[in-house]
């Protein structure tokens, strides 16, 4: 119903993809808007976290700090990204980790969708 939107998130995986598909059947279309309102604000993108990760040479833990990781980041920043090999894997695993996520961040649209959908409006 909703293909086109899903294919307009930019940096969009087939695998993210048809999570998503997957996550939101049985939504009716006015929730289903909702939640891709919610989702399009939180998620990251892919290559969005590859720069990151790049600039985590200059700034250690910079890319899990945006994926809200804070120990992670932590640790990264004091040890210089654990002496640059985590700051390697990062780059190479960064569309993982974004899925990852991503996968965070459709659970709680979704709960924010459903939780919206059972209040009753006040008069």
């Amino acid at each position: 119903m909703f293909d086109q939107n899903f294919m307009s998130l930019p940096g969009i995986t087939p695998q993210e993809y048809s999570y998503l598909q997957t996550a939101t059947n049985g939504l009716n279309e006015q929730q289903l808007r909702t939640f891709l309102m919610i989702y399009a604000s939180k998620r990251k993108n892919p290559s969005d976290l590859l720069m990151f990760s790049v600039i985590g040479f200059f700034v250690p833990g910079l890319s899990r700090f945006i994926v809200g990781q804070i120990g992670m980041g932590i640790l990264f920043f004091l040890t210089y990204g654990l002496c640059m090999i985590g700051t390697i894997v990062d780059i190479v695993n960064h569309k993982s980790i974004a899925f990852e996520y991503n996968q965070r961040m459709v659970f709680e649209s979704l709960q924010m969708v459903r939780m919206g959908s059972f209040q009753q409006p006040q008069q």
